[in-house]
């Protein structure tokens, strides 16, 4: 029951109203009006002109996850077979990011990556470089920054299924006569499927609803759905069509979740 009481009023119940919101509309006056409930936000929001922003934010997302997961598992793996009595420590240093506020870091990725920043003043007085390149507000800087800052949420849930898996299961597939990349691939790979499963989703979920990251690395021209809800509910003050536009994100996510959701029980249940 408690868990029941906590999801409602911090879940369930802001997204109600959010849900009642999305069904009004605004007067002359710009104030918000419930009254007669209508699906024109909803209707505004299925404009094609909004294709190309979800287009982009799947694609950061998508590719954010992809790369985590390819810098996290070998991480979660080496922490998890020869981290020894250091695992804790290791892991307090994949958390130390989170120590720091996530604004900063990203205005810190800003300093480090623009035309006179860290990375091509130190290029241009070693000699590798005569003029600057453009690193920020480019994909790669988006990209480069979604991942340094959802890393740690890929590497955690993949260190607990690697750290879980029995060591004789692999050692079984050697004494068959397999070798250490099949015994991984056969073994170890599928056996921590549901903890790449869970690192997917929670690196995918966030990522895409992410406009922190798009706006300060990526620039003016870098437009994500997450960014124009944002512009809509400060800048625009539509909040009826800043709520059509979140959940039209939300059924986005819902449905990566389900998929997401529906491997992992295939891999437990079979």
């Amino acid at each position: 029951m408690p868990g029941v009481l906590w999801l409602a009023a911090l879940f369930v119940a802001p997204l109600v109203i959010i849900a009642v919101i999305s069904l009004g509309s605004l007067d002359d006056a710009g104030h918000l009006v419930l009254g007669q409930p209508t699906l024109d936000n909803y209707a505004r929001a299925l404009q094609p002109a909004f294709l190309p922003a979800f287009a982009k934010s799947l694609y950061y997302a998508t590719t954010t996850t992809v790369v985590s997961l390819a810098i996290g598992y070998p991480v979660a793996y080496w922490i998890s077979r020869y981290g020894g009595r250091r695992k804790i420590a290791l892991l307090v240093l994949v958390m130390l990011p989170f120590w720091t506020s996530y604004l900063i870091r990203s205005y810190a990725w800003m300093i480090i990556l623009r035309d006179n920043g860290v990375v091509n003043s130190a290029l241009i007085e070693t000699g590798l470089l005569a003029d600057p390149i453009q690193m920020l507000n480019t994909d790669f800087s988006v990209i480069l920054g979604m991942v340094y800052g959802f890393l740690p949420f890929a590497i955690l849930p993949l260190f607990v299924s690697i750290d879980r898996l029995d060591q004789r299961l692999v050692q079984a597939g050697r004494d068959l006569y397999a070798s250490g990349r099949g015994a991984f691939l056969h073994v170890t790979l599928p056996l921590t499927m549901p903890g790449i499963v869970a690192a997917s989703l929670l690196v995918f979920i966030p990522a895409l609803g992410d406009w922190v990251t798009p706006d300060l690395l990526g620039g003016a021209d870098t437009t994500t759905i997450a960014k124009i809800v944002q512009v809509i509910f400060t800048s625009g003050r539509d909040w009826p069509y800043g709520s059509a536009l979140g959940f039209m994100l939300m059924g986005v996510t819902i449905v990566g979740t389900l998929a997401g959701l529906r491997s992992l029980r295939r891999e437990l249940i079979g």
